[in-house]
């Protein structure tokens, strides 16, 4: 969706609530600016930013609650990313420095308009979870670039003024935004935590044990294709009705390239012939000039993404960011794949996903992001990392409480792969470093074998995060699982009642139930 359908949908709403007289100008104009100054003061953690742009918005008229104060805070961040996207694409055309860093940066500001967009103009249909979704992913998508530019940045003059020009987008207060739409969002979830809900016709996406593909790839010239990137793009040109699934079928092989289903691609299925025999993989690395998204052998943005019975690998080694797969997308289901690298290997970077009887191989945060993602039945091996470095298995990223996001691992087997099991007694292992403020995850139900470090847990640095992270462990088996060397940290729960857990089930975390069913995937709804 470009800028100016954006804009053209930006002033669609701004009619619409004119017309049912949200909007309106009269007498009493001064008596809602007040009410609408004191929501800014006592409902938003930046009342400035609401004060400044969200006031704005108001013209006067109409009732002022929760849900409508909720409408014009959405206005407000939309308008003010839009400008700063335009903003950021203007200052790429005068920059000759690192062009995938801007054009990476780019993309995720006109995701973050598409988020917001879609919580707009979905707001008669769809749900207070869905909108936390969006919105969580929406702000994702701001901090992430802030964070590759971070990454990427060497040092050099034009580096640091990359950097600068980059830090000079604070001044449209796109993060702040979205953070009090996040706030004036998470009552409403709450309030409707355990309301039934229809399902739209875009859920209803059957894809049961028997599929025909639209496009067949494989390598000895049998199917259509011969690369599953030249498949994708075959499948971005097919008129397909809406709601109709797009299936390739990659049938056994290793087809060496990188794969990218942009979000312009909903409701692609990926199948192959089993894990270790329809094999994808690359070796970009960070290292080695890719960012930490082109560096994906696989990278997914388009919603309702699915996998089932594929290897995605990045060969790259230790010693720099080398994703395997990439997911960005919203009801994605990953079954029965195997999905292998060393450094970040699985980035669930955004939006609910789950992933069921896969094996998940790696050393260094090989499991990051800010989705809202559970892990269910999986296998998840440690690998030897470079001498002198530990592994940490996952590095949650959420940067605002009211984020839905979080890394939920249950049912799971922490294990030791081949190559590691010879020094895991001179390696420590953990189960997750704090990446951001407020990473959230949560170890159910699983086996954590003896390589896991008596202590579970590894700060980030220093003393970072560690009164403002969630981590909690329940019911878990095995000699990795003790808890009685734990962290000592005042995030860290030990949980003794499922009770106090249920906001993590399948359920209730990722509504699981109004989408995975039609995938065909099993999974275990609650404890």
């Amino acid at each position: 969706m470009n800028l100016n359908r954006h804009l053209l949908h930006l002033f669609a709403v701004v009619v619409v609530l004119t017309a049912s007289g949200i909007l309106r100008s009269d007498a009493r104009n001064g008596d809602y600016k007040r009410e609408m100054k004191q929501w800014c003061e006592t409902e938003v953690p930046y009342s400035h930013s609401c004060l400044m742009y969200t006031r704005r918005t108001y013209d006067g008229g109409g009732r002022m609650d929760r849900s409508v104060f909720f409408q014009f805070s959405l206005q407000a961040a939309l308008s003010r990313a839009i400008l700063a996207g335009a903003d950021l694409r203007r200052m790429r055309k005068h920059s000759k420095y690192e062009e995938n860093v801007w054009i990476d940066c780019e993309k995720l500001y006109s995701n973050t308009v598409i988020q917001l967009n879609r919580t707009v103009l979905s707001m008669e249909y769809s749900r207070p979870c869905d909108f936390q979704t969006w919105l969580s992913a929406a702000l994702t998508n701001v901090d992430m670039c802030s964070k590759i530019f971070e990454t990427d940045g060497d040092g050099t003059p034009d580096s640091m003024k990359m950097i600068a020009s980059l830090s000079s987008l604070s001044k449209y207060n796109v993060p702040e935004l979205i953070s009090n739409c996040l706030a004036i969002n998470e009552p409403l979830v709450l309030d409707n935590a355990t309301a039934n809900y229809k399902l739209t016709e875009t859920m209803r996406r059957n894809l049961g044990s028997s599929v025909k593909a639209d496009i067949v790839v494989a390598k000895d010239g049998s199917g259509r294709y011969n690369s599953v990137a030249a498949a994708v793009a075959a499948g971005t040109r097919m008129r397909r009705r809406k709601g109709k699934r797009l299936v390739i079928y990659v049938k056994s092989g290793v087809y060496s390239e990188t794969v990218n289903i942009p979000n312009s691609m909903d409701d692609v299925t990926l199948i192959g012939d089993g894990k270790g025999k329809t094999i994808i993989t690359g070796r970009r690395s960070v290292k080695s000039g890719y960012t930490m998204i082109t560096c994906a052998t696989v990278a997914v943005f388009g919603d309702g993404f699915v996998a089932k019975d594929l290897t995605f690998r990045n060969t790259y080694g230790p010693g720099s960011q080398g994703v395997a797969l990439l997911v960005a997308s919203d009801s994605a289901v990953i079954h029965r794949a195997s999905i292998e690298g060393y450094q970040d290997t699985l980035c669930v970077f955004s939006q609910r996903q789950f992933y069921r009887d896969c094996d998940i191989y790696g050393t260094i945060d090989f499991i990051f992001g800010n989705a809202a993602v559970v892990i269910q039945k999986c296998n998840i091996y440690a690998r030897k990392p470079l001498h002198g470095e530990s592994n940490v298995i996952t590095a949650q990223a959420r940067t605002d409480p009211n984020q839905n996001t979080g890394i939920i691992i249950q049912f799971c087997k922490i294990l030791s792969s081949k190559e590691f099991w010879p020094v895991h007694r001179t390696v420590k292992s953990y189960l997750g470093r704090p990446w951001k403020k407020y990473a959230r995850t949560v170890y159910l139900q699983s086996y954590i074998s003896g390589i896991i470090d008596p202590k579970g847990w590894m700060p980030w640095r220093g003393s970072f995060a560690l009164d403002t992270l969630y981590y909690a462990e329940f019911k878990n088996t095995g000699f990795g699982s003790r808890r009685s060397r734990r962290v000592k940290w005042s995030g860290y729960h030990i949980i003794r009642s499922s009770s106090s857990l249920t906001q993590f089930t399948v359920k209730n975390f990722i509504a699981g139930g109004m989408w995975i069913p039609n995938t065909g995937t099993p999974f275990k709804a609650a404890f």
